[in-house]
């Protein structure tokens, strides 16, 4: 019996050890990376990105620019991140030899995601969108292709402005079939709420208000007098297909292509780079 519970005692310690390793390198991971290891990121890269600190009000908010000024020959990709996101989720379109000698490319990380933030999201797709003109004030719209990843879809969707084109990748841009996942609870749960990272807390409020937020647009989403593109996996359960499916049904054929990347999951950006960068390419010829 002895020997039972000191191997008890054993087993439980390791449990408790891997639990909170687990954890801390889940909170390392989730962390967003200070300039100097972003500047790492792209050590390998021939291309280095310039940042600066932008604002917007009392935000402030870090900008990742390929360029020192921006080329008006070219057109400049400007790329808005989803929750939980960052600006390097494009890092690897950001470091592309064959993107970076056709366009400019911006990357901004969104209020409530940056290194150190005090600032949690502000749960408004109108915030977002002013976030997004401040960013976009000095380039020319008819040269700009906006790019919306995830919860970024519906917020370039929202700008009216007539852009040379919208490349939306998995937007979440219908409420009705916005999911809605467990993990949220331990945010809304007073008990664990300190548990979850600060980006994590950022994710949590716009998912809690994403459903609302999706109402004030989502019947409105054509009124952008942009071209539209929606890149889109059909096995995608984290924001689910008929979100296109559903932008499909607002817009015009002429205004609106659906391309479809069969059994990708939300993680496209990443498992399908070739595939969207290609894409990237035939809006840029």
């Amino acid at each position: 019996m002895k020997l039972f519970k000191k191997i008890l005692k054993i087993v439980g310690a390791i449990f408790v050890l891997l639990l909170v390793t687990v954890y801390i390198l889940f909170v390392n991971f989730s962390s967003p990376k200070s300039d100097i290891e972003i500047a790492e990121e792209f050590e390998n890269s021939i291309y280095k990105p310039i940042i600066s600190k932008e604002k917007y009000k009392n935000f402030e908010f870090r900008k990742l620019s390929m360029q020192s000024k921006i080329d008006t020959t070219k057109y400049t990709l400007v790329f808005v991140h989803g929750a939980i996101g960052s600006s390097l989720d494009f890092k690897k379109y950001m470091s592309d030899s064959l993107l970076n000698s056709k366009a400019n490319m911006i990357s901004y990380d969104r209020i409530g995601y940056n290194y150190e933030d005090i600032h949690l999201a502000q749960k408004s797709i109108d915030f977002e969108v002013a976030i997004l003109k401040e960013v976009l004030k000095k380039i020319d719209p008819k040269k700009t292709i906006l790019i919306g990843y995830s919860y970024g879809g519906p917020i370039t969707l929202a700008l009216k402005e007539q852009f040379k084109k919208i490349v939306l990748l998995a937007p979440a841009v219908y409420s009705v079939v916005e999911p809605m996942p467990w993990m949220v609870n331990f945010y809304k749960w007073k008990a664990t709420r300190w548990l979850v990272p600060h980006s994590w807390k950022s994710a949590s409020e716009e998912k809690i208000t994403h459903q609302a937020e999706l109402q004030k647009y989502e019947n409105t989403w054509s009124d952008t007098p942009s071209q539209v593109i929606s890149i889109h996996g059909d096995s995608d359960q984290i924001v689910p297909y008929e979100n296109s499916l559903f932008l499909e049904q607002q817009f015009s054929e002429k205004q609106f292509k659906l391309v479809t990347i069969p059994k990708a999951g939300h993680g496209l950006v990443w498992s399908n780079f070739d595939f969207i960068k290609e894409e990237f390419l035939k809006v840029l010829d």
